[in-house]
């Protein structure tokens, strides 16, 4: 009996042992990489990137007043046709024109002598965003809206299609700054690097750029009378993107 005891605890003794050796141990070392080493470094970098322009976003509308509301519907409907056939005709895709609003509102004057407000007719509102991939067509676009009865432009709006793409450029330039930035820190320290703890980032991406186009004159009756715009000439220019890092450095 005691021979058997003995052998047993001794067997016991030697799964104790392999278990603290091949999981006790490891498991012990993996929760200790996880903590933060008590030295680092963190240092912040800024990224920079400078890229044109190759999207432009135009807001236009038409604009009609009259008394019969059908009339102002019918008048608009045979406009808008034709502006569309403008657009496409430019190389300007369905799918990059969209109506973003439609108002039909009733015009008030004021009766002194009843003390009432009465309708005295109606004012529509079309209102249409289009994305023009060939910044090179945007002249041409604004200049021939006018004769088709569009008299009202918000401007035109330069950005970009893949914003993400010059972020990435952004990205590495700052990734690149901030890791020779903490090699000199971290020889001026007599120490040396060793793995990236942390990363943080902050993008930014400059939102479209305006560029203010008078509102156009009108072709067609019922229309709202608005000065004539000039020649048109834009210019997309050049837009900064840049990207911020902040990375945490093991040091040794």
């Amino acid at each position: 009996m005691k021979s058997l005891f003995w052998g047993l605890f001794t067997l016991l003794i030697a799964v104790l042992i392999v278990n603290v050796v091949f999981f006790v141990m490891p498991l012990i070392a993996n929760l200790s990489a996880s903590f933060t080493p008590a030295q680092t470094i963190t240092v912040s970098a800024e990224g920079q990137t400078t890229a044109t322009p190759d999207l432009a976003e135009i807001n236009f509308s038409v604009v009609t007043q009259g008394t019969n509301p059908s009339d102002l519907e019918t008048n608009d409907s045979q406009k808008s046709a034709a502006v569309m056939q403008f657009l496409t005709s430019q190389g300007i895709a369905s799918s990059d024109i969209a109506t973003t609003g439609y108002d039909l509102e009733p015009n008030y004057q004021y009766d002194k002598t009843t003390q009432r407000n009465y309708i005295t007719g109606y004012t529509l509102t079309d209102t249409v965003e289009v994305k023009i991939h060939d910044l090179t067509t945007v002249p041409a676009v604004l200049g021939g809206l006018a004769p088709l009865g569009v008299n009202q432009i918000g401007g035109v709006t330069f950005t970009f299609n893949d914003p993400d793409e010059f972020v990435a450029i952004a990205r590495a330039d700052a990734m690149t700054k901030a890791e020779a930035k903490a090699t000199e820190i971290a020889g001026d320290a007599g120490v040396t690097l060793g793995r990236i703890m942390n990363i943080n980032e902050s993008e930014n991406v400059p939102g479209p750029l305006p560029y203010p186009i008078y509102a156009m004159a009108s072709a067609g009756s019922g229309a709202l009378s608005v000065p004539a715009a000039p020649n048109v000439s834009v210019s997309p220019g050049t837009q900064d993107v840049t990207d911020n890092v902040t990375i945490t450095y093991e040091i040794k």
